[in-house]
């Protein structure tokens, strides 16, 4: 669906979405996209990645910070995986991204901090921050 018209906060959520969360996952995304789901696909970029990643209040790095608490709260485990590879490509440093997932475990319970750290751990390994 990457045929389809795209305003300037399309384009401008689209830079963003693509620096934080990598080229080859935002193309997979438009690519696999269709007439039934593009536009969540435009809502998301103009919306999330543009209309509020791009707001000068708060740096990509402190919005990476506090994605992961809360997509961890909702038990989103694919965009939990997104948003750690997100967050280290923003500067979060894996003895960081450690600390975060520790407040999780306190605030959001041991069981959601197990599956964060797994998750996170795949990411970390594929990213080669991690032996396996």
């Amino acid at each position: 669906m990457t045929d389809k018209p795209r305003s300037d906060r399309f384009e401008r959520g689209l830079a963003t979405r693509r620096k934080v969360l990598g080229d080859a996952y935002v193309t997979r995304n438009l690519e696999n996209a269709n007439d039934f789901n593009w536009d969540v696909q435009v809502l998301t970029t103009e919306w999330c990645w543009d209309a509020t990643w791009n707001r000068p209040g708060l740096d990509h790095r402190t919005r990476s910070f506090i994605n992961l608490g809360m997509i961890a709260a909702l038990n989103r485990p694919h965009e939990f995986k997104a948003h750690v590879r997100g967050a280290l490509n923003n500067g979060i440093t894996p003895d960081e991204l450690k600390e975060v997932l520790v407040q999780i475990g306190t605030y959001c319970g041991v069981p959601a901090a197990m599956d964060c750290f797994r998750l996170a751990g795949e990411v970390l390994t594929d990213m080669g921050l991690l032996k396996p």
